[in-house]
């Protein structure tokens, strides 16, 4: 069983008060002069807030190929006449007031390589930078109300502690002689300073902040770090000298302190007492930071640096001669310098092994300071808690104690107006418009000290005063005795002290009555005081009202703000959304738009095809009337003299034959036997009928819109009126290929479907004496009339799940009853049977079944029905070439050299099949 003790606690989270004031992350431009005159600028100052940049020639901007010009806005612009003591007083001066009151604060400088930077932070012998300015202000404003030398000490934990004078005396002493010390030696302000950076800062640019407490001690100390590759390295370090095995420096780590704040382990921190010391301590570091040649900046910097100035003050005692000793009043302020590396594009560097690595540090850590922007950014917007990613980089780790409200934060953007770093410079303004927009939490100030104000001054003034009155009292004389008997001395002495005590005298009188006047005054002030405490207690009951009614409201002002942001981040979704489904609603209406066009332009066609097809049936039309015209009177005659041939012969046999007996003759005893044809029988059509449409469509040029419907319906109408033609088609009006009658069938008198119909030698005849020879004895004319059309009736039986097919040819059955479920009550009443059915062909079209059967009572006394023939109505697609079909006349397809193409097409064709199945109803 592991034990709970070793699991190290977790730590509670700090509570913040929600009512904290927030200040935005203070973001300011500097533009660097051009290198030549003849270079072409992209930035153009609009105005002391706000910069425009333009695309240069050869760089389109957006997709359109226009140029696109960007404005952005800052706290303040500075343009390339800004000199750098006007850039101080609006950037740094702040700062530094606030670390001389106990707050921190974060100045750092961002933009590409070549932009400035290190020139901002550094400047240069005659231009001082940001970094010296801000020590010459600091040690103007405490130099003469510094501690001593080690009176304050560093406890390595990111605290300050305090000795006494004669601990702080020992240790200078020992520093002083021990000269092959570990720790460096902190350089003494007396030397003579060093002439690169003594002109940096004139005296007339010399500033001082106002308002410093002078009732405390001050101490400073600095400390001097870069981060290079992502590690943590001393530059103030001092390492032995070996010339045999040079060690490499060691890489510091990141803690956190009693209060989470974040330091440097190890780091070395010098106290300095002078602008000069500081300045020296700063440029021992600087000779130690790594600095490359590239082909975009001579010095380029490939580290980040970090100067860190720590202001350590303690209040004095109640005299207001030493330090209070109290680890708990020291307050300990810092100010962090940072320049950053410039973001660098390699393949404009063209670097390569170490470079190319340093390039790619340097970038990723810029790219993790925007991520956590971005983060604070979207926190502060949506509502939304997402982690900072503090601990992706060692820059943001180590300042993101700033960011989360404990000190203020200042960005100075550098950027190059020339056009090569166009690219590059829009990313850095989009970057700062972001930062812009981070607000930070105010620091609070320190508690004040429950001493009384002023003891300083009113220690030296009293000690001015005990001076001057030394000075007025009466000098005493000599007091050496040589001669008991010297009368002189004596006396003198005693009047000398007798002055003097008339003198305590007045002086205490005057004490009395003014320690009187003091305490009247006093009284008189208690019995105002208690007025005014009464009246002050009053007022902060009414103050306590007022501030729960303010902090209610705060709270509500604080919810309708998350609420409101929360509202404005979905309205944008909405936005976005709607505006997404716009662009949809276009793209869909231009392509209904197209589609209608083209709708609109198919009909246009389709309406030209069928006038020009139209026509086309109508010439055809005309033609085919004219040539069966000439056809049938051509057979007509043709038969007439053949008609007219037989009759002649006819008169000759009979002119041959005697005469028969008048009596009745009598009929053969074979043909009495013989039985008779069922005459209820349906009678299918003969193949006449077939075999004059297949005439027509061998022997006739046919049109390709014409259909076998069509001229089956011209051909009856040129019969004579009350004459039916040989072959005439049952009670469907279905042409009959075969000649397929029952009684056919029963005889076996049926024609194969690969043999044709019989027909005359010649061309153009038609024999119909060889067509009624061909299906045996002729039956008489009313034998020969289908039955459906007759008296019988018929049971039309059409499910309801069947389509209607807009056909020329329809089944038509007069005086039939119409079902849609087979019934015994509508049998009953019938004597035929027909059934509909659709089914799909191997082609993929519909075709109509029509299964006949007669109907029959059972000895059971219901009614069933035995299919006696089908018939089946095709359809076929006239666009398919693979499924067009001859008819049964047609032969090869092809008259007088020409192919016939058959552009609607109907076969209707009775199929018989005698089908012994019954369906037994009842």
């Amino acid at each position: 069983m592991k034990s709970a003790l070793g699991k190290t606690p977790r730590r509670p989270p700090l509570k913040k008060t929600s009512h904290t004031q927030k200040d935005p992350v203070g973001v300011y431009c500097r533009i660097r002069p051009l290198g030549a005159t003849d270079e072409e600028c992209c930035i153009e100052m609009i105005s002391s807030t706000t910069i425009q940049l333009h695309a240069p020639d050869g760089i389109k901007a957006n997709r359109n190929g226009e140029y696109k010009e960007t404005q952005y806005s800052f706290k303040k612009v500075f343009g390339i006449q800004t000199s750098q003591i006007e850039l101080f007083e609006d950037v740094a001066k702040p700062l530094v007031d606030d670390l001389i009151h106990c707050k921190n604060g974060l100045l750092f400088t961002y933009g590409v390589t070549g932009s400035g930077k290190t020139f901002t932070m550094t400047g240069s012998p005659g231009e001082g930078g940001l970094l010296p300015r801000s020590l010459d202000m600091l040690f103007n404003s405490i130099g003469p109300l510094q501690a001593k030398r080690f009176v304050f000490r560093t406890d390595d934990k990111n605290g300050m502690e305090i000795q006494g004078q004669v601990d702080a005396l020992l240790e200078r002493q020992k520093r002083e002689s021990n000269q092959q010390s570990t720790v460096p030696k902190t350089p003494s302000s007396k030397q003579k300073p060093d002439p690169e950076f003594a002109d940096m800062i004139s005296p007339e640019e010399a500033c001082k902040c106002e308002g410093v407490d002078e009732d405390s001690c001050y101490s400073v100390f600095v400390s001097y770090i870069e981060i290079y590759n992502n590690y943590i390295y001393d530059l103030l370090e001092d390492t032995p000298i070996d010339p045999i095995r040079p060690k490499p420096p060691q890489s510091k780590i990141l803690r956190e302190d009693q209060n989470h704040n974040m330091y440097v382990s190890g780091c070395t921190e010098v106290e300095v007492k002078s602008t000069e010391e500081a300045f020296e301590v700063f440029w021992r570091g600087q000779k130690k930071r790594r600095i490359a040649d590239t082909q975009l900046n001579r010095e380029s910097s490939r580290s980040h640096s970090v100067f860190i100035v720590k202001l350590a003050q303690a209040p004095l005692d109640a005299d207001g001669d030493h330090i209070l000793q109290d680890k708990n009043q020291v307050t300990v302020s810092q100010l962090c310098l940072v320049d950053l590396a410039g973001s660098e594009r390699t393949s404009r560097t063209k670097a390569e092994g170490s470079r190319l690595r340093e390039a790619g540090n340097i970038n990723q850590s810029l790219m993790t300071l925007r991520t956590c922007i971005e983060v604070l950014r979207e926190n502060q917007m949506c509502g939304t808690n997402r982690m900072v990613p503090y601990r992706d980089s060692k820059v943001t780790h180590l300042f993101k104690n700033y960011f989360d409200g404990e000190g203020k934060v200042r960005m100075v953007v550098c950027v190059n107006p020339k056009a090569d770093d166009y690219e590059e410079t829009m990313l850095v303004m989009r970057f700062a418009e972001l930062t812009q927009e981070v607000e930070v939490a105010r620091p609070v100030d320190r508690p004040i000290c429950s001493l009384a104000a002023g003891r300083r001054h009113r220690n030296q003034a009293f000690r001015d005063e005990l001076s001057r009155r030394q000075e007025d009292l009466p000098a005493l004389p000599a007091c050496e005795l040589v001669d008991p008997t010297d009368e002189q001395i004596l006396p003198r002495l005693i009047e000398v002290l007798e002055r003097r005590h008339r003198i305590r005298q007045m002086i205490t009188e005057q004490y009395t009555r003014t320690a009187n006047t003091l305490k009247s005054m006093l009284q008189e002030f208690d019995g105002h005081l208690m007025a005014k405490e009464n009246f002050i207690h009053e007022q902060r009951g009414k103050l306590g009202e007022k501030d729960k009614i303010m902090f209610n409201q705060k709270n509500e002002m604080d919810r309708l703000e998350k609420k409101s942001k929360m509202l404005e981040y979905k309205i944008d979704i909405l936005q976005k959304t709607t505006n997404i489904y716009e662009g949809d609603k276009r793209s869909l209406q231009q392509e209904l738009e197209s589609r209608e066009q083209r709708l609109q332009r198919e009909l246009s066609e389709r309406k030209r095809m069928e006038a020009r097809m139209q026509g086309m049936v109508s010439d055809t039309k005309h033609q085919w009337e004219k040539e069966c015209e000439r056809r049938v009177n051509a057979k007509q005659l043709e038969m007439q003299n053949k008609l007219w041939v037989k009759d002649e012969k006819l008169k000759q046999l009979k002119a041959i034959r005697p005469p028969p007996p008048p009596d009745k003759p009598q009929r053969n005893s074979r043909e009495k036997d013989q039985p008779r044809a069922p005459e209820k029988r349906s009678r299918s059509p003969l193949p006449v009928s077939c075999y004059c449409i297949a005439f027509s469509l061998s022997h006739l040029s046919v049109s390709p819109s014409l259909s076998v419907a069509s001229v089956i319906s011209e051909w009856e109408q040129r019969f004579p009126i009350g004459r039916d033609p040989p072959g005439t088609p049952g009670a469907y009006g279905t042409a009959t290929p075969y000649g397929s009658s029952s009684v056919g069938r029963r005889r076996g008198q049926r024609w194969a479907p690969e043999t044709e119909a019989p027909g005359p030698s010649h061309t153009h005849g038609l024999d119909l004496e060889s067509s009624s020879r061909t299906t045996g004895t002729p039956i008489r004319p009313h034998h020969r009339r289908s039955h459906s059309a007759g008296g019988q009736r018929w049971v039309d039986h059409k499910p309801l799940s069947n389509l209607d097919l807009d056909t020329v040819m329809q089944p038509i059955i007069p005086n039939a009853i119409k079902v849609s479920a087979a019934s015994e009550k509508a049998l009953s009443k019938c004597h035929k049977y027909v059934l509909t059915h659709q089914e799909l062909a191997s082609d993929g079209e519909i075709q109509t079944k029509l299964i006949k059967g007669d109907v029959f009572r059972t000895r059971g006394g219901g009614q069933a029905v035995q299919f006696t023939d089908i018939e089946t109505l095709r359809q076929e697609c006239p666009t398919v070439s693979s499924r067009k079909r001859r008819s049964s006349g047609d032969g090869s397809g092809q008259h007088n050299g020409n192919k016939m193409d058959w552009n609607d097409r109907e076969n209707r064709v009775s199929c018989p099949h005698y089908c012994p199945s019954l369906i037994h109803l009842g």
